[in-house]
């Protein structure tokens, strides 16, 4: 693991505390910092040039977020794939499975490379009910897994060939050849098992490097692997449950970093006193990627 003598710094951003903050996202076009507290059914947003936090309520529970076009983002409710208008709050539908399942609810999501949303359900009471899809703009469906407990990690290489994933409850974030077609996910293996630092994998991201960053929301930590999986860095989170991070900021070098405070469940409730905020990181010494948006190709590296 290498060791870094870069003094970093994490301050508070958030003024009040989410009970599930989530799916943090980075939109370059508004320079503002998009993300969800999933338990109170609220979009939150951050501009960092003016210090103002917003909240945009939707109608049900809300497990992720990626960007969109035309002023909207992409989530993930408790039944389907909608787009989000940031000025009217409406939520339209895009997808959603044909027979509903009360025990799951979407969760974990990132827009593709190619402009599709791939986004995992979980059983609610982390019964193995989930799946996997990716959906087009036109609402367009592929079922890429199954029997998934709680779907989280979801992030793509630079080059958009490999796509991590992981079920929290297995502990290991997985790494699967990722075609740019409709063609099913091939050659999954195990990328890091986590359950060396006593911790299932939350959210993650990928940086400009290729090197993926995960919350080990058990533990406090958020960890830096290389391409290969190999432990590069560890550092201790702002608060004791880091639920997920990406980079963001005018040069994408800032890592923000969602926390639970009580996630409803039973499974996730803080001890710490900052928990639910939402954090930045600097001087870390690395750069994040744009995020694709959904509907928009994006062209090759």
């Amino acid at each position: 693991m290498a060791q870094s003598s870069r003094l970093t710094t994490a301050t508070r951003i958030s003024p009040s505390q989410d009970m599930l903050g989530e799916s943090p996202i980075w939109d370059p076009d508004s320079q503002c910092l998009f993300w969800v507290d999933g338990v109170s059914r609220l979009i939150r947003s951050h501009d960092p040039s003016t210090g103002i936090c917003r909240s945009i309520p939707v109608p049900s529970m809300i497990g992720s977020i990626g960007l969109a076009t035309g002023g909207k983002l992409v989530a993930g409710l408790v039944d389907g794939i909608y787009l989000v208008d940031l000025e009217t709050g409406q939520c339209d539908p895009v997808f959603k499975p044909a027979t509903p399942d009360a025990r799951a609810r979407f969760n974990d999501g990132k827009v593709d490379r190619q402009g599709r949303y791939v986004c995992g359900t979980m059983g609610i009471y982390a019964e193995p009910r989930g799946e996997l899809y990716r959906v087009d703009s036109q609402g367009r469906h592929d079922v890429l897994a199954n029997g998934i407990r709680i779907a989280n990690s979801l992030c793509f290489s630079p080059d958009g060939g490999t796509m991590y994933f992981a079920d929290s409850l297995d502990r290991a974030i997985r790494a699967y050849r990722y075609s740019p077609g409709d063609e099913p996910l091939e050659h999954p293996r195990i990328f890091v098992d986590t359950s060396a630092f006593n911790s299932g994998p939350d959210g993650a991201t990928v940086d400009a490097e290729g090197y993926v960053w995960a919350s080990l929301v058990t533990v406090g930590k958020i960890a830096r692997f290389t391409p290969t999986g190999q432990l590069d860095r560890l550092i201790e989170a702002p608060t004791d449950m880091p639920s997920c991070v990406t980079f963001g900021g005018p040069d994408l070098t800032t890592l923000f970093v969602t926390s639970i405070k009580d996630s409803g469940s039973g499974r996730a409730i803080s001890r710490h006193p900052a928990g639910g905020h939402l954090f930045a990181i600097d001087g870390l010494g690395v750069k994040g990627l744009p995020e694709p948006r959904f509907g928009v190709r994006q062209a090759a590296p």
